[in-house]
C-alpha cells in the first residue's frame, strides 16, 4: 500500500459515497487510476465493505466512558445479553487479563452515566467493576467520517 493508496482509503473514510470522478480530482490521478485501486484493494481485501453512518452514530454524548467489568463464574453470556438492553451501552467487547469484558457508555448527563453504572453494577454475574470517563477525543475513524 503506498501513499495513492493511503489517501484514497482516507477520502473512503470520509465519504463512501465519493464518486470514482470526485476521487481522482482530489487524489490528482485518473479516473482509471482510482478504479483499479479500489478493485485491487478490494480484491486483497483491504477493503471489507462500504458501510452507511446514522446521524445518532457519529453524535457524541456529552459524557462518556469506559466501564471495565469482571465478571463472576461463567455468567458472561447472561452478562452481555443485559448489557445489550441497555441503550446507553454502544460497545461490548471481550477482553483478557484481570477484565473480562469492556463496555463503552454514553448519556446526556452525568446523572444520567451514574444511573446506568449503577443499573450496571446491579447484572446478576458481574463481579467487579471499574468506570474511567472519557474526557477528549484525540483521534477516531467514527469521527473523520463526519468531516
Amino acid at each position: 500500500m503506498d501513499a495513492i493508496d493511503e489517501k484514497l482509503i482516507a477520502a473512503l473514510r470520509r465519504n463512501g459515497r465519493s464518486g470514482i470522478s470526485e476521487l481522482a480530482d482530489l487524489l490528482g490521478v485518473s479516473r482509471a487510476t482510482v478504479r483499479s485501486r479500489i478493485e485491487r484493494l478490494e480484491r486483497d481485501g483491504q477493503i471489507l465493505g462500504y458501510t452507511v453512518v446514522l446521524r445518532g452514530d457519529a453524535q457524541e454524548l456529552p459524557v462518556r466512558g469506559i466501564m471495565l467489568i469482571e465478571i463472576e463464574g461463567r455468567g458472561t453470556e447472561n452478562v452481555v445479553r443485559q448489557l445489550t438492553g441497555i441503550g446507553a451501552v454502544g460497545a461490548i467487547h471481550s477482553t483478557n487479563g484481570r477484565w473480562d469484558l469492556i463496555a463503552e457508555i454514553g448519556a446526556e448527563t452525568l446523572a444520567d452515566f451514574d444511573d446506568v453504572l449503577r443499573r450496571i453494577r446491579l447484572i446478576d454475574g458481574i463481579a467487579n467493576s471499574e468506570t474511567n470517563l472519557l474526557l477528549a477525543t484525540r483521534r477516531s475513524a467514527r469521527a473523520a467520517r463526519r468531516n
